[in-house]
């Protein structure tokens, strides 16, 4: 059995208001189709956050995994830098 190399992404948390899931934004270049410049473009991801530990404005790895849900199909694997901690009213 191969042991397959898992697509990891990096971003940021921008929502962490669910049950142990987080939306990551994560940028990417591409080639504008006509001028062919290169433009910044931001996919949001939901990851499986299993003990709830990342907050909006961390910078996560997420790494791809089976299904979990209608739209979450990656996981956070490493919190790599803290957000501003805002404090919580």
């Amino acid at each position: 059995m191969t042991a397959r190399r898992q697509r990891a992404s990096y971003g940021q948390v921008i929502s962490d208001k669910m049950d142990k899931t987080v939306v990551v934004a994560v940028p990417r270049l591409v080639s504008h189709a006509l001028y062919g410049k290169v433009v910044r473009r931001l996919t949001k991801l939901k990851a499986h956050d299993e003990r709830n530990d990342s907050r909006i404005g961390d910078y996560v790895k997420i790494v791809e995994t089976r299904s979990l849900s209608k739209d979450k199909h990656w996981r956070v694997a490493a919190i790599i830098e803290r957000g501003e901690q805002n404090p919580s009213p």
